[in-house]
């Protein structure tokens, strides 16, 4: 992205004192924007936007000017601004505008609030991968798989308020709206750019490729709920992918991210109901006859230690989307007094404190319920298998309803990424604001180019533990060496320490989970059905 342009005031010229006092010259900085972003709640507190009310110290008109006790330069200075050596200073930066910005999707829009930044993290804070944490205890047990959830939890929220803080920063005066920003700033742009592109695109494209898999999946075991057992299959499973792909499609024509604040929490709602009707009715059934809690041990010790790593990759994978969290917080409005990191922490909170509520209780119960016997594709596919006829068809089909209408809501924020990488590369070569036709069009050109590499690929969902090893860095890591980088906390102390083991150990998780994730993939077997989804 262009650089963006500054603020600047300068002072006047000084100029010999006249015989006949003149009316004091008006003054007003000037504000580089574009039109739509000159309203905007983040300019709209400014004093930069206003001239001053009689003139340029506040005298009337009709009687001579007093001496200025301050320096001319002072004077002119936007009354925000605290003295010229205050650290404040710093934070006039932050109101420079990027004209890019206000094309943009993710930043389109600055009217959010704590709601809706609840809203979107909740949706995609938890999904459909938080169906397969019960596999994960199989491998584990009860102990370490329950030491491990718990450890992650803590770890991401963690990283999770780094990046919130760092958002925006007083050391480098800028406001880092995407994740991409912040790693170029942080580790130099060609770095950065290498490290922070691929996973992001990758739990971008990816997680949207895996929730065509699943709504689609999904949509066509709703119909044979709903329509029973006598009813005719009239569609193929390409073909429910294709119902499902069109559905997302013209759901992604809303313009921007603050837009999509209603599905969001459509999607956040549903995604809470369906992981409390799972557990609810897996343990109101009963464990199943034959039930082990054993941990799954592999033939030998080189198995069973890949199988351990590779269910500590399936719990990192259940707790993706930090590469959301700054294009979350973008939507709002921030200055000095009021930052914006204040009301997304709020939702942030409270969304992690229901996401704590629906994961915990989901692999814990279904690992109780099902034990050992729990399919690899998860606890949904359990309850299909080993309650479809205890169950009523009313409880099943309404918790297949809202697995779809999650996906459908999931894949409008992961989606916004791409939406607004593909819309920016327009940007920069034409300078203007991508046409709403053509906008339309690259969207359906993600969604549908989704649609056939999940048609390619199915897949897809047994190679959870490899996804979470290699998304582990955006979640774990980094966010850990962009403090050190930005904050430059005194070496030796608590931060200093806490960040660099964090970092480190990270990273050197990262490795060994897509080690383990590729041996499991080899070892088992996985069946490579190209172009044959089941």
């Amino acid at each position: 992205m262009s650089e963006p342009n500054e603020i600047r005031s300068a002072p006047l010229t000084p100029r010999p004192r006249s015989a006949a006092p003149t009316p004091p010259v008006v003054l007003t900085p000037p504000v580089s924007c574009p039109p739509s972003q000159f309203h905007s709640p983040s300019l709209s507190r400014s004093p930069l936007l206003h001239g001053k009310q009689a003139g340029a110290a506040g005298v009337p008109r009709n009687k001579t000017p007093k001496t200025p006790r301050t320096p001319l330069r002072l004077s002119l200075t936007p009354r925000f601004i605290t003295p010229l050596g205050s650290p404040m200073r710093k934070a006039l930066r932050m109101t420079k505008l990027d004209p890019q910005d206000a094309w943009l999707p993710i930043t389109e829009s600055r009217n959010g609030n704590q709601y809706y930044a609840a809203f979107h993290t909740l949706c995609s804070g938890i999904g459909v991968q938080a169906l397969v944490l019960p596999v994960a205890f199989k491998i584990l047990g009860w102990t370490w798989g329950i030491i491990g959830l718990t450890l992650a939890f803590i770890w991401q929220l963690y990283t999770l308020w780094v990046l919130v803080q760092l958002h925006e920063s007083t050391e480098t005066g800028m406001r880092y709206s995407r994740y991409q920003q912040l790693s170029c700033a942080t580790f130099g742009e060609k770095l950065g750019t290498w490290l922070a592109m691929f996973p992001i695109m990758y739990l971008s494209g990816g997680t949207c490729m895996a929730l065509i898999i699943i709504g689609g999946s999904t949509t066509k075991q709703f119909y044979q709920i709903v329509c029973g057992p006598t009813c005719s299959q009239p569609l193929t499973t390409v073909e429910w992918y294709l119902v499902f792909t069109c559905a997302a499609v013209l759901l992604s024509q809303l313009p921007n991210l603050n837009s999509i604040a209603g599905v969001s929490l459509i999607g956040a709602v549903t995604a809470v109901a369906y992981c409390t009707l799972i557990w609810v009715v897996s343990v109101a059934e009963g464990r199943l006859s034959g039930v082990s809690y054993d941990p799954v041990r592999g033939n030998t010790e080189i198995k069973h230690s890949f199988g351990v790593l590779n269910a500590l990759g399936i719990i990192a994978f259940a707790f993706r989307g930090h590469n959301l969290i700054l294009e979350i917080q973008a939507t709002m409005p921030s200055d000095e007094k009021h930052p914006s990191s204040v009301p997304m922490w709020k939702g942030v909170r409270v969304s992690y404190t229901i996401i704590a509520a629906c994961l915990f209780p989901l692999a814990v119960g279904g690992y109780w319920a099902y034990g050992q016997l729990i399919p690899e594709s998860g606890v949904l596919s359990a309850l299909y298998a080993f309650h479809s006829r205890d169950v009523s068809r009313a409880v099943l089909g309404l918790t297949s309803l809202f697995v779809i209408v999650n996906a459908v809501s999931s894949f409008q924020i992961y989606a916004m990424p791409m939406f607004d990488y593909m819309e920016s590369n327009y940007t920069i070569r034409k300078k203007e604001p991508c046409p709403w036709w053509l906008r339309a069009v690259f969207r359906a050109m993600f969604g549908y180019g989704c649609f056939f590499l999940a048609v390619a690929v199915p897949f897809l969902g047994s190679l959870a533990g490899l996804i979470g090893g290699l998304a582990l860095p955006v979640t774990l890591a980094y966010p850990c060496f962009m403090w050190l980088k930005i904050k430059k906390p005194k070496m030796y102390s608590g931060m200093w320490w806490l960040n660099w083991v964090l970092g480190v150990l990270g990273m050197a998780l990262s490795g060994t989970l897509v080690a383990a994730g590729v041996y499991v993939v080899i070892d088992t077997g996985i069946e490579a059905s190209f172009f044959k989804p089941q």
